[in-house]
């Protein structure tokens, strides 16, 4: 059995590590670099950095900060944000980083998706969706967010499957923030639907929610954000609890 991965992710804004509710209300949450470290030596099995205000401004920026973490851990981790070309994935991996997150991007430009897993395999390029329920439809949501499409979940979910993408970060913008739980009928459903690792995120509580999205929703992955980065939930302890649950994880 493949063993399940806990993945903590940290939102960048302006350097520095943030935490919302819904994508909205963000608070500061530390230093990422610190914070990835003491993540590393602490049983993560990967890490997700996501530079949501990312600009070209602030490129240069994160790329001093994906170097700088990538000296100090021993762990994978994939980077996102304002990722649009061929050339930012390159020097992203290039400074460090084992797999890149796109987003908005590979919406407006699919082709994009083929390209990358093209040129750098399909096991470093990860398509991240937000996605959130209008009238009973999972609609995906572009820009942190903020902007609705007429694109359906599940529908893209495949598309990006069939072109080249190696995993898939579903973040249920609902559950996002919310500590109620994961989208599991939603996340059970993606699993079904592909055969690329899915990862659960928005909506970590408690340890149980973790069991649950395993269990119920067949996710590959969890990713969560505030409860580890605020002590709530330490992941030695999350680990043990999943493997007296009877879940395949990395001690």
């Amino acid at each position: 059995m493949l063993t399940k991965r806990i993945i903590p992710c940290l939102d960048i804004k302006n350097g520095r590590t943030v935490k919302g509710v819904n994508f909205v209300d963000l608070r500061d949450a530390g230093d990422p670099v610190e914070l990835a470290e003491i993540y590393a030596d602490n049983g993560a099995d990967e890490l997700v950095f996501l530079d949501i205000t990312a600009t070209e401004q602030r490129r240069k920026t994160l790329i001093k900060l994906v170097m700088s973490v990538a000296s100090r851990i021993n762990i994978p981790f994939t980077v996102g944000g304002g990722i649009s070309s061929v050339e930012d994935v390159e020097i992203l991996l290039n400074s460090g980083a084992d797999k890149v997150s796109i987003n908005s991007s590979a919406v407006k430009n699919p082709q994009l998706i083929n390209e990358l897993a093209a040129k750098f395999g399909s096991q470093c390029i990860v398509v991240a969706i937000d996605a959130k329920q209008i009238e009973d439809e999972w609609v995906v949501h572009l820009v942190g967010g903020k902007v609705p499409t007429k694109i359906k979940l599940f529908d893209w979910a495949k598309e990006v499957e069939n072109r080249g993408a190696g995993e898939i970060l579903f973040t249920s913008m609902d559950h996002d923030g919310t500590k109620n739980g994961f989208a599991n009928k939603a996340l059970a459903y993606l699993s079904y639907l592909v055969n690329i690792p899915i990862i659960a995120s928005g909506g970590a509580g408690n340890i149980q929610h973790f069991t649950d999205a395993f269990i119920e929703g067949k996710a590959d992955a969890a990713l969560a954000a505030s409860v580890f980065h605020f002590k709530e939930i330490e992941i030695i302890d999350l680990k043990k609890e999943l493997k007296k649950n009877g879940i395949a994880v990395r001690l």
